[in-house]
């Protein structure tokens, strides 16, 4: 009775374990073919963002519409990283740089995407799309 109880037990786990198990090579086929996409694209401006302790080196970004632009990120004191949903960026110290093509005007507001202690909440600027 314990051994067959035993073998369902462990037929069971092991079901689980198959269901849980997936490769998630959507998402990762996803973020190749981005990748590709953005290799291919050539900057026509850079913008360099700067993080220290609790702050960017600047209050506001303004970027133009439709034009192609590297981000990059620089991160001089902490542990930071910056995101902006809106323009589905976020660097940090893995990924530095980025080729972005802003396609909607608008305010964006741009976060540290990295708890970085204290002054983290306060750890925001704005990018202006014109």
């Amino acid at each position: 009775m314990i051994r067959r109880f035993a073998i369902l037990l462990s037929i069971g786990l092991l079901l689980i374990l198959a269901a849980c198990g997936g490769t998630g090579n959507n998402a990762s086929t996803a973020n190749t073919q981005n990748e590709a996409a953005e290799a291919s694209i050539t900057a026509e401006e850079e913008l360099t963002i700067t993080a220290t302790n609790y702050s960017f080196d600047q209050k506001t970004y303004h970027l133009k519409k439709g034009v192609p632009v590297k981000i990059v990120f620089k991160n001089e004191s902490g542990n930071h990283g910056i995101l902006i949903p809106e323009l589905n960026l976020r660097l940090d110290g893995k990924d530095t740089s980025r080729v972005i093509i802003p396609d909607e005007a608008g305010t964006f507001e741009m976060t540290c995407a990295i708890m970085c202690g204290s002054g983290h909440s306060g750890m925001s600027a704005k990018v202006i799309v014109e």
